[in-house]
């Protein structure tokens, strides 16, 4: 069993379970209280499945929307600094299996500069989990540039992460069966990474750093054809490189939820292995199956190793993990 490093860790603060209720509301009620149970867990329960999958070190993030949907500017920004603050309590407890993604309150986007910098300086979290829109604006909106300036500055990994469309897609409509995690969040947050791309944030702030999970959310797959349509021929989009140039300097993905060989072969072929992280998605996946993928899937060893725990030590700062 290679040891791991799992970048897609979920919890829960009790106060923040109003907000994540909604997206619950479809899962049958014993796997709803099945996963609240978990997220709410830092101890024997978390651990086993870590323990299980290999999982040496968890990087946790608060299970959105959390304040991104809240309505209310101050009250978005302090319950973030409380989330963020809780989370700080329970990797202390652990601080040898445990560290953090901060919450942040994108409404105001220097109080989320200032509260990344405050969780990555005094608090040592690894950058943050942005679940998607905040209540429609996304972040290629210009009134966000403080926050991605800060972003840079710190060397922050900014995790986007799925959340409801602002509107549901009228393909979908009839089938409930492709919303939310089988499709819907799919096509939302891959359009969401796509939106920073084609907008030119990364020719404004070129060191940014964006993480993705399930393997890119399809993108890698479509590399050719975006540089193709944004070329002269097409849209002539004006951008300072390719859009497959962004994506491969800018862009780090996980396997979150994606446990299968054709994907993680192409994505590796698309973006090297040094840009291809482990995660479980814990515990709306199965740490279990995921770190046993992990182990099994055909590899070669250095690369196994490189994915499972190397790269994500070594790009996060936590390179005393890497020979875990």
């Amino acid at each position: 069993m290679v040891s791991k490093i799992a970048l897609e860790e979920h919890f829960l603060s009790p106060d923040f379970i109003e907000y994540w209720n909604p997206t619950a509301v479809d899962l049958p009620a014993e796997r709803r209280e099945k996963a609240l149970s978990r997220l709410t867990d830092f101890g024997e329960m978390r651990l086993a499945a870590m323990d299980e999958a290999g999982i040496v070190r968890a990087v946790l993030g608060l299970a959105g929307p959390g304040v991104q949907a809240e309505r209310d500017t101050a009250t978005a920004v302090r319950r973030a600094r409380a989330a963020n603050d809780f989370l700080a309590r329970q990797i202390e407890k652990r601080p040898d299996r445990y560290s953090g993604f901060a919450h942040l309150a994108m409404q105001d986007a220097n109080a989320a500069a200032t509260e990344l910098e405050r969780c990555m300086c005094e608090l040592k979290f690894c950058g943050a989990m942005i679940n998607g829109h905040t209540n429609g604006q996304y972040l290629d909106h210009p009134a966000l540039y403080p926050f991605w300036e800060r972003a840079e500055t710190l060397g922050a990994l900014i995790y986007l992460h799925p959340v409801d469309p602002v509107a549901p897609a009228p393909v979908l409509e009839g089938h409930k069966g492709l919303r939310r995690a089988t499709w819907e969040w799919t096509f939302e947050t891959g359009s969401h990474a796509l939106r920073l791309i084609f907008g030119g944030l990364f020719d404004r702030f070129p060191a940014a750093r964006v993480g993705l999970g399930h393997l890119g959310e399809t993108l890698p797959f479509l590399l050719w054809r975006f540089d193709s349509r944004a070329g002269p021929n097409f849209y002539a989009i004006k951008l300072g490189r390719p859009p497959s140039q962004y994506f491969k300097k800018n862009f780090v993905v996980t396997t979150s939820g994606m446990c299968s060989a054709e994907p993680l072969n192409c994505t590796i072929a698309a973006l090297g292995h040094e840009r291809v992280m482990f995660a479980a998605d814990y515990p709306f996946e199965s740490a279990k199956e995921a770190g046993a993928f992990m182990d099994e899937v055909a590899l070669a060893e250095p690369v196994r190793k490189a994915i499972a725990a190397d790269n994500a030590a070594n790009y996060l700062g936590l390179s005393q993990l890497a020979t875990a």
